[in-house]
């Protein structure tokens, strides 16, 4: 069941500094954050509502999330000014489109000011069951083919960039949703290190120090590529179609089990039943053999606890 929640927030008394008093509050900012579930959509909408908050801003946010867990989409509208009436953002209304997952983003498109809005969006695909009714080997899923050159070639100002793939570098592929704040700071008039303040109230404890790096990793890299746009797709790779492999494979797991919280998506929604929890509530392989390597259960783990490993046989005897 889907849920919407309404935050109307008037500026703090004394609250309002020299930013307030800029561009941004000749017209309210309509920010859109889109996702699937466990992404961190609500993270980035919370972390912005608040700074605008602490900047003086009235602030509106409406979102909805109600099959977050079960992989369904995930949506947050975020709208700040000096004086803000509505919740939602209208279509063709969004100034900033935030896409954490690329599927996502193609959807939401409509809703962009088509002459000025900004698109930023990670090339990230998590594909949803739907979409992987023919588990066969050789078998491909029914996702969206459209590669970043040909969207960003259709919207006024657009950024794609592979931001789970940076936070695996920064050792924590978690961070891609701070990433993705890093570069949405480029485009608003916010220091980054009142950023940085918010961020610190709603990352896990510990992560304080790598969030940092993932916000300033998306920063530069937006300023990089506005500086040479030639250098973005290198940057942002072509999103691959899902395919299994042809002939046969050896399907093996690997589960990082202090990821692991025992949510059951993966056990719930495996097509062939294979998987279990075992004694300490941790997922593991049961049935090897009944397996297919579809890979349902990496793409909807909320916490990137599970990698399918499918590996040609073929490859296995030629090293060996």
């Amino acid at each position: 069941m889907n849920k919407q929640s309404v935050q109307d927030a008037k500026p703090n008394k004394g609250a309002k500094s020299k930013k307030a008093k800029g561009n941004q509050t000749k017209a309210t900012k309509n920010v859109l954050i889109v996702g699937v579930g466990g992404q961190g959509v609500i993270m980035i909408s919370k972390v912005l509502a608040l700074l605008c908050q602490t900047q003086g801003y009235q602030v509106k946010q409406s979102e909805v999330h109600g099959m977050a867990k079960r992989g369904g989409g995930v949506f947050s509208h975020v709208r700040f000014g000096e004086e803000v009436w509505s919740p939602t953002i209208p279509m063709g209304e969004a100034d900033i489109l935030i896409a954490l997952e690329w599927a996502e983003g193609l959807r939401w498109l409509p809703f962009l000011k088509p002459d000025t809005g900004i698109f930023i969006a990670d090339t990230q695909q998590i594909v949803p069951p739907f979409a992987c009714l023919n588990r066969k080997v050789g078998a491909q899923t029914a996702y969206a083919t459209e590669t970043p050159k040909e969207i960003l070639s259709k919207v006024a100002d657009g950024y794609a960039l592979d931001a789970g793939g940076f936070a695996e570098e920064l050792g924590n592929a978690r961070a891609a949703n701070t990433i993705l704040l890093g570069a949405l700071s480029a485009s608003l008039d916010f220091e980054n290190e009142d950023w940085l303040k918010i961020i610190a109230k709603f990352v896990p404890k510990g992560s304080k120090e790598i969030n940092e790096r993932a916000f300033k990793k998306g920063s530069d890299w937006i300023k990089k590529v506005r500086a040479n746009p030639e250098e973005m797709l290198l940057d942002a790779p072509q999103p691959v179609i899902p395919v299994m492999p042809e002939g046969d494979v050896e399907i093996s797991l690997d589960i990082i089990e202090e990821w692991c919280k025992s949510c059951d998506i993966c056990v719930r929604l495996c097509p062939e039943r294979c998987l279990e929890f075992n004694e300490l509530q941790i997922v593991r392989l049961k049935d090897a053999d009944a397996c297919t390597g579809c890979r349902l259960c990496e793409w909807l783990c909320p916490d990137f606890a599970i990698t399918v490993n499918r590996t040609p046989v073929s490859d296995n005897k030629e090293s060996a």
